[in-house]
């Protein structure tokens, strides 16, 4: 018979698990048997109030769990760690995934490389021409100056009209 540690006596002891002849000789080498048998009782007071408390909730969706784990069963029994070529496999695995992900952006690039090609933009456009070539009545505004301002970096033309009472019908919007 092997020799037990205090620990493991105690634990015996607390559970009821010492023969006579054992229990004797434990309690006999407690220091205050009093305290030791009221921490005893804490204990089995402790034990049955998480026995009524503690109790395991009920499991959902049963049929998931068990198709899982018989999926884990049959992957261990078969050779090379494989479930059986029976089973239903995915159809997306991971290098599919790669696949078609890489695949996609490649799409992505061409279809943006043909629809975003810069077109080369015109000097002018046909209504700058057209104010450029319009002279601002004389007898209707006669105090009224035009300016223009032109930037052919950034493609920006700025037409200031200044003292204009009102704007020829010719140039109502088209």
């Amino acid at each position: 018979m092997f020799m037990r540690t205090f620990e493991e006596k105690w634990t015996a002891w607390i559970d009821g698990q010492l023969s006579e002849a054992e229990r004797a000789e434990f309690e006999a080498s407690l220091e205050d048997r009093a305290a030791a048998g009221a921490e005893k009782e804490q204990a089995h007071k402790l034990g049955a109030l998480l026995k009524a408390e503690l109790q395991p909730r009920p499991m959902g969706n049963e049929d998931f769990f068990q198709h899982q784990l018989r999926q884990r069963i049959a992957a261990e029994a078969w050779p090379g760690g494989r479930a059986k070529p029976g089973l239903r496999e995915t159809w997306w695995t991971i290098p599919r995934l790669v696949w078609m992900g890489m695949t996609s952006l490649a799409i992505f690039a061409v279809c943006t490389f043909f629809v975003m090609r810069e077109e080369p933009a015109p000097d002018q456009s046909q209504y700058l021409s057209q104010i450029l070539n319009a002279k601002v009545d004389p007898n209707v505004s006669p105090h009224a100056t035009v300016s223009i301002f032109q930037t052919k970096e950034d493609h920006v033309t700025v037409l200031w009209v200044d003292g204009l009472k009102s704007l020829p019908p010719e140039y109502a919007a088209k």
